[in-house]
């Protein structure tokens, strides 16, 4: 609906909410802004900027005087028709956009939400409102954003899409400024098992990857790990095959956050040997491969020193994608069993994260306690027996300490040995006898199975081949 409005001669058609908004008599002329819209100046009154719609033949204004905006959203409101109604509170939208007016967008928001706006009206205005916060200034729009959500959170059963949106749009924006444990706070208050919409799986698996990821961006493993524990309970049926392999990313991630060094390792490897180079829209290139590998590298030399990371040494060294990395020659002499010297820890911590230099409560770092626990047992393959002394001039620590380093490793079964604490000697265990034991056995039963078969054959029965 619109009026025909005269000014310097010249009749204009504008609407009727702008209409509204201009004072009694005017006495002055429009002039046309690069900013789309034009200026209503006139004797006494106060000029009123009006923003022009796009493709429409009348000026919509961007409020400015007290007490406008509420003339205007009553007048809207009081409009019968339900599509005119809409349209028209459509055109207060985009000249409140227009505006970047924060006070204005608090207004509209306020009124959407109260009693006077049916909700069918409500939920598509606020659905457009939010499609278009990008337009607005990052500072304007986080704070419109938020005043927002919590505007609507007391009836947000009735407005999941809208604020699924406006989560979002701030997500994008806080993730731009590398803001990453806000980005992935605002998409965490997404309800992801509303019984108000249908969410797939994949949706769900999606969103708490991307959390997860973003946590993992500022090196929040608890966080991260919450949101992947969720994640988990889905990838087991899901298809999709990027989100699968960023849930394996995440997860390995996680335990090397966690220090769990040896299974980030199986993890970081099980990554590093995909053979697909193509998955959905996402090139696999070797270099992230090689990444994969080399942390799958550096995750084993970390973790606890015994049995268990003897085998995965042992897997790596044999991989001959490894003698390409630039941390080989360290990965050659930790699976050799030899002493590190300090040079050569100190050329692998510059290749190290901050994390794996963490200082741990015993004032040793998380690389140092790898160093001299693998340094002991490469001494237990050396001597039978070394005093405390020797044994923490070896290691580079106080003898007390390399006491009780060695008397936990002998505890958890990680080397064999015995403490004597009264002549303060340790005793290393050589399984040598075990193994030959061992491969006694295996002959013994090879030669058993060779009688049964030869007295089959004399009995003239078949034996098998």
């Amino acid at each position: 609906m619109y009026k025909n409005f005269r000014a310097n001669g010249n009749s204009y058609f504008i609407s009727t909410f702008a209409f509204h908004l201009l004072p009694a008599s005017l006495d002055g002329e429009f002039t046309r802004r690069k900013t789309n819209a034009v200026r209503v100046s006139s004797g006494g009154a106060a000029p009123v900027r009006l923003a022009v719609a796009p493709g429409d033949l009348g000026f919509f204004p961007v409020v400015r005087r007290p007490g406008a905006m509420e003339g205007a959203l009553a007048s809207a409101s009081s409009i019968a028709d339900q599509r005119q109604r809409i349209e028209q509170y459509k055109h207060i939208l985009a000249s409140v956009l227009a505006s970047n007016d924060i006070a204005q967008a608090k207004k509209f928001i306020d009124h959407m939400l109260s009693d006077d706006v049916p909700l069918v009206v409500s939920r598509q205005l606020l659905q457009n409102f939010a499609q278009e916060l990008g337009v607005l200034a990052p500072e304007t729009q986080k704070e419109i954003a938020h005043y927002t959500l919590a505007q609507i959170q007391p009836r947000v059963v009735s407005f999941e899409e809208q604020v699924l949106i406006i989560r979002e749009k701030l997500a994008e924006l806080y993730e731009s400024e590398q803001q990453w444990s806000k980005a992935a706070q605002m998409l965490s208050g997404i309800d992801l098992d509303s019984a108000m919409r249908m969410i797939d799986d994949t949706f769900r698996l999606s969103k708490c990857v991307q959390i997860a990821r973003l946590y993992l961006e500022d090196d929040d493993a608890v966080n991260a790990e919450a949101f992947i524990n969720k994640a988990s309970f889905l990838v087991s049926n899901s298809q999709h095959e990027v989100l699968n392999l960023q849930y394996k990313v995440c997860y390995a991630r996680i335990l090397d956050l966690k220090r769990k060094f040896l299974e980030a390792a199986l993890r970081y490897y099980d990554i590093s040997q995909i053979e697909k180079r193509q998955i959905g829209d996402e090139e696999i290139d070797e270099e992230a491969l090689e990444q994969a590998l080399a942390a799958a590298v550096t995750c084993t030399i970390l973790a606890a020193a015994g049995p268990q990371r003897s085998r995965v040494l042992a897997t790596l060294y044999k991989d001959e994608r490894c003698s390409k990395l630039k941390i080989y020659p360290i990965l050659q002499k930790v699976y050799l069993e030899r002493i590190l010297r300090k040079p050569e820890i100190d050329a692998f911590a510059e290749e190290l994260k901050a994390h794996q230099k963490a200082l741990l409560p015993d004032n040793f770092t998380v690389l140092d306690r790898a160093m001299i626990e693998h340094n002991l047992l490469s001494a237990s393959k050396l001597y039978k027996n070394i005093s405390f002394d020797e044994l923490g001039t070896l290691l580079g620590i106080p003898p007390h300490k390399a006491e009780k380093i060695a008397s936990r490793m002998i505890y958890e079964d990680r080397m064999k040995g015995s403490i004597d604490q009264v002549e303060a000697v340790i005793h290393f265990e050589d399984d040598t006898e075990e193994l030959e034991q061992w491969d006694q056995q295996i002959v013994g039963v090879c030669q058993a199975l060779n009688d049964i078969l030869d007295v089959m054959a004399k009995k003239g029965l078949p034996v098998p081949v």
